[in-house]
């Protein structure tokens, strides 16, 4: 995949969701850090769809995030949030993301990455990305069966 262009390849996963009241702030739109919490429910909608993507031994955590606002999100409104493969490392994953309107995918709201890295939760170390992970995150591996 092409990290600067993630629209040139199908996503990995596409959540839609749907643009509460509350998400407003007083200019009438979606407030700036609702954002990261659109791309965190989009991000555990498709780890929840992997195997063994957390447990006692391994979780992820947000180590970096990186967003270019577009346009403002209006209310009501119900988006897209495309999630992309843009870089796999040995304990982390760089997720690219594209927020757009579910309707109308050229109504590009928000686009970035985000890097996210497999620690020991105990220790805080980083330790080796899960290998379901990793073979999900390449499509090696098919989501598991609800």
């Amino acid at each position: 995949m092409n990290p600067t262009d993630p629209a040139a390849v199908a996503p990995l996963f596409v959540a839609t969701l749907a643009v509460r009241w509350r998400d407003l702030d007083a200019f009438d739109h979606v407030n700036n850090s609702t954002y990261l919490t659109y791309l965190e429910e989009a991000r555990l909608q498709w780890l929840q769809q992997a195997r063994d993507w957390i447990n006692s031994e391994s979780a992820p955590v947000l180590a970096a995030s990186e967003l270019h606002y577009r346009r403002p999100i209006p209310w009501p409104a119900t988006l897209h949030v495309e999630l992309y493969c843009s870089r796999l490392g040995n304990s982390s994953i760089t997720l690219a993301h594209r927020i757009v309107d579910a309707t109308d995918a050229s109504c590009l709201y928000c686009e970035g990455h985000v890097v996210m890295v497999w620690t020991n939760p105990r220790s805080g170390k980083a330790i080796a990305l899960p290998a379901s992970v990793r073979a999900f995150a390449t499509g090696a591996s098919q989501p598991i069966s609800p």
